[in-house]
């Protein structure tokens, strides 16, 4: 049972984020090929050299949308340094997402585009290792359309990363460390947020 007001909060919470959203997806708009592919490489950099990120051996990481940072160089390193990579497969009409491993940074060309123009296992691609079904995980890079500086994360509003995350809770090797990867441009001064939208533990940007 909802209590008094409750409703009229919710209502309020989805409009300011959907405003937001809104926000977001123009600036991204009005931000040009070579600052996306020069900040994309400034936030590689970073990455690489982070410790979290050299101390972890099995890593999620999404495959890039236009409008996001760039991950490809840091899915050559993943495979370089030795480590398990591992990319999300979503399930349409649902918030239920997998990580599913990846074999190769070529492995990314036998995959299948979807009806959002995102790459990711075939549904009937049964043969790869799903993240939780092994050893579970130990960073996450997450993407969003906008954050704040207290790890509040604005998604796109479907859920997948929340849900993915209470799984990932009950795994016995616990939660892995979060780190969204950001333009400057999707920094916010604040992010709406719900009781159950989960926080990053970190935010990379450039100017971080």
């Amino acid at each position: 049972m909802e209590r008094p007001g409750e409703g009229g909060e919710m209502a309020a919470l989805r409009a300011a984020k959907r405003a937001l959203r809104g926000e977001l997806r123009q600036r991204l708009r009005a931000l040009g090929a070579a600052e996306k592919r020069r900040q994309s490489r400034l936030l590689s950099r970073k990455v690489i050299c982070h410790p979290k990120y050299q101390e972890s051996k099995r890593i999620a990481i999404f495959l890039s949308m236009p409008d996001e940072i760039q991950t490809e160089e840091i899915i050559k390193d993943i495979f370089k340094q030795g480590k398990e990579c591992f990319i999300p497969r979503y399930k349409p009409h649902s918030n239920h997402m997998d990580m599913l491993k990846l074999s190769s940074p070529e492995d990314i060309s036998s995959l299948t585009l979807t009806s959002w123009n995102i790459l990711q296992p075939s549904d009937d691609d049964s043969a790869r290792e799903e993240a939780l079904a092994g050893g579970g995980l130990d960073l996450i890079f997450m993407p969003g359309l906008g954050f704040d500086k207290k790890g509040n994360r604005l998604g796109r509003g479907k859920g997948y990363y929340d849900t993915y995350l209470e799984r990932c809770m009950k795994h016995p090797s616990g939660k892995p460390y979060m780190i969204a990867l950001a333009f400057r441009e999707q920094i916010c001064e604040s992010v709406p947020v719900a009781e159950n939208d989960v926080q990053v533990d970190e935010i990379l940007y450039e100017d971080c």
